[in-house]
């Protein structure tokens, strides 16, 4: 299968170089020093599902060289992905099917917009990894993990092809999802709470959980938007939150999220793809969310100090 990872980094450079690793024919869209170290010696994976190396045949920042493939893996940032939209018009063909695996969940809706909504697969993937330097990815925690489905809910032939492929690359499971936006919410419950919390505290997760003040507050947010998703018609078990709950008390003591490190890095961040997302999704069904709204404004100032809109 001909594959485009659109965003080279921790999710896409990990799911990207197991298929390289299996033998399908990925390329690679990277940037900058990571690029280069990719072109040099390769893409090197620590993982705890074992180590590799992926030398590609195509790693470039220029669609061009690449042109239409049979799948597109979106794994850039989620408030990078409508200017990614337009890098993959060169990538996509009548048949090709578009994957994005960003946090949040509206990613899908921004690619089908841009894209066409037949293009569109939407997905989700659970990983904790990290650029560790220039041209090499850790895999630090959870089994990895991929789903994609038609919004539909539909089985669909092409589905089934990308599963197929995923299912012969080592270090990674893979799922046809019959609820796709369902899986996307139950993921936004956790990863937006996580990461909100955890950028205001800058406490990994297993602090945050086991101090009575930030586990109400974690708690609160989790339970804020599952109450956002259902006024959204999103169907999901009672016990939603709970399981999300539970499942927070099981990660490693260590962990971080995503929005959380590079909130803390002072970088860009997915905050308004994120808890921002949650504010804005439920103000609009008037569902309240005054933990969600607490943490969203609390982190703003250093969002846009990151963004370059302010300075202190």
């Amino acid at each position: 299968m001909k594959i485009a990872v659109v965003g080279s980094g921790a999710v896409g450079g990990y799911f990207g170089g197991r298929l390289a690793q299996a033998g399908h024919d990925v390329a690679f869209i990277a940037r900058g020093r990571h690029l280069e170290a990719i072109l040099k010696d390769g893409l090197h994976v620590e993982s705890l599902q074992g180590d590799f190396t992926v030398r590609p045949t195509r790693a470039t920042d220029d669609p061009r060289a690449i042109g239409p493939v049979d799948v597109v893996l979106c794994c850039v940032k989620s408030w990078q992905v409508a200017a990614a939209a337009e890098m993959m018009r060169l990538l996509v063909a009548s048949e090709t099917v578009v994957i994005p695996l960003q946090n949040g969940v509206e990613a899908h809706t921004t690619l089908a917009e841009a894209l066409g909504g037949d293009h569109v697969l939407p997905g989700t993937c659970r990983l904790i990894s990290m650029i560790k330097a220039p041209g090499r990815i850790v895999h630090v925690g959870a089994d990895p993990f991929v789903s994609f489905g038609e919004r539909d809910h539909r089985s669909s032939e092409r589905a089934e092809a990308i599963a197929g492929a995923f299912a012969e690359a080592q270090g990674l499971s893979v799922a046809v999802s019959e609820n796709i936006l369902a899986d996307l919410w139950k993921k936004f419950m956790l990863i937006a709470p996580w990461g909100g919390v955890g950028a205001l505290t800058r406490a990994p997760i297993g602090v945050m959980r086991s101090v009575p003040e930030t586990r109400a507050i974690l708690e609160k947010s989790i339970r804020e938007v599952f109450a956002v998703a259902t006024a959204h018609d999103v169907i999901l078990d009672e016990a939603a939150a709970d399981t999300i709950i539970r499942f927070i008390d099981k990660l490693p003591h260590d962990g971080t999220a995503s929005m959380q490190r590079d909130i803390m890095a002072g970088r860009p961040s997915e905050l308004h793809e994120q808890t921002g997302a949650v504010v804005r999704f439920g103000e609009a069904v008037g569902v309240a969310i005054p933990a969600n709204r607490f943490i969203y404004h609390s982190l703003l100032p250093l969002e846009q100090k990151a963004r370059g809109e302010i300075e202190f």
